[in-house]
């Protein structure tokens, strides 16, 4: 016998949509009144600000979320096996960019959308995480990097997959990656001249140019030592955990165990080894080519070849494609020293 709920089904799916004007496209949402006319440049932006904001108002404890994409007829992709895994936030994207959706969907579901990243907590928290009672500054301040900063860097990778244009360069999204974790909690960004050139990002002003022109941010001068932005994504802004923790984070990112990269690689490459490092333990890792594709910004067959340079530049031992499952395997050296040679094509 099956008992009923003593809860209401909540809806949790919130569309907007960017509909073509004079003046600038005009952001219509079904629950608001409101469709002001947008920038073009700044639409992207303001679509997932929007979301954001629904996804804040609209929350919901976690035991009483449910697979919006089941409720629906599990209608937004293919066929799968059913719904399983814990219940994530999904935001897809159609082809045009002109219609996004943020929506509940268990994890099966929302890996098999098309379009489609999953949206951290991290990334839509109100609050600041508190450090545990008794526990002294020393030992909350300097532990070793370990999971939860390769945690924190996957899922930002996986939110700027989408949140980013599908054409954005391995570099400004290694530049985006670092700006959304050292951001202060008003959104702005200082970087200084010499931690732009440990990146070799130095004097990269299309890079800025770029993200720019995405609507991700905006630098109010171009004389400022060291370098100011503001972010204008929403849901980077309200980041759960504390700049402190953020802040570990983006310095794994630069050297991330278990993977050690040599500063002269191509940003191409280092966007990959980083994201098979977020994706790996002490001696393998694993995900499937489409996450990985979307996380690198490259298609499928230019990834191959970014992993076939790992390869020669010892980075990695071996990989291999699981047509099957649609994974990619591959193997870590026991040590990753850094090559001081950069791979050639």
């Amino acid at each position: 016998m099956r008992l009923a709920s003593t809860h209401a089904a909540v809806q949790r799916i919130w569309t907007v949509h960017l509909r073509p004007q004079t003046g600038g496209p005009a952001l219509t949402c079904p629950r608001c009144a409101h469709s002001p006319v947008l920038p073009a440049a700044s639409a992207r932006s303001a679509a997932l600000t929007h979301l954001a904001r629904h996804a804040r108002a609209d929350a919901l404890p976690g035991h009483l979320r449910t697979c919006q994409c089941r409720r629906t007829g599990c209608h937004w992709h293919p066929r799968h096996r059913g719904c399983a895994g814990p219940v994530l936030l999904a935001l897809t994207c159609d082809r045009s960019g002109r219609v996004w959706r943020l929506a509940d969907a268990c994890a099966a579901c929302a890996a098999a959308m098309s379009h489609t990243a999953v949206v951290p907590p991290t990334l839509l928290g109100t609050g600041r995480a508190q450090p545990a009672a008794g526990m002294s500054r020393t030992a909350r301040s300097t532990p070793p990097f370990g999971p939860a900063e390769q945690q924190r860097v996957r899922e930002l990778l996986t939110y700027l997959a989408t949140a980013l244009p599908r054409f954005s360069s391995p570099a400004a999204r290694l530049l985006a990656l670092q700006c959304a974790l050292r951001a202060d909690h008003q959104g702005q960004i200082r970087l200084p001249h010499g931690f732009l050139r440990g990146m070799r990002l130095h004097g990269r002003a299309e890079l800025w140019l770029e993200l720019e022109h995405a609507g991700w941010l905006h630098r109010p001068s171009r004389s400022h030592s060291p370098v100011q932005a503001q972010l204008l994504d929403a849901a980077v802004l309200h980041q759960a955990p504390g700049r402190t923790a953020r802040i570990r984070a983006a310095q794994w990112a630069l050297r991330p165990s278990p993977l050690a990269l040599p500063p002269a690689l191509p940003s191409a490459l280092q966007l990959t080894a980083l994201a098979l490092a977020a994706h790996s333990t002490s001696g393998a890792g694993g995900g499937e080519l489409e996450v990985l594709t979307r996380q690198c910004g490259q298609p499928p067959q230019q990834l191959e070849d970014l992993l076939d340079q790992l390869v020669r530049a010892r980075l990695v031992t071996a990989w291999h494609h699981h047509h099957d499952s649609g994974e990619v395997r591959w193997g870590l050296p026991a040590h990753s020293p850094p090559n001081r040679t950069t791979p050639q094509r």
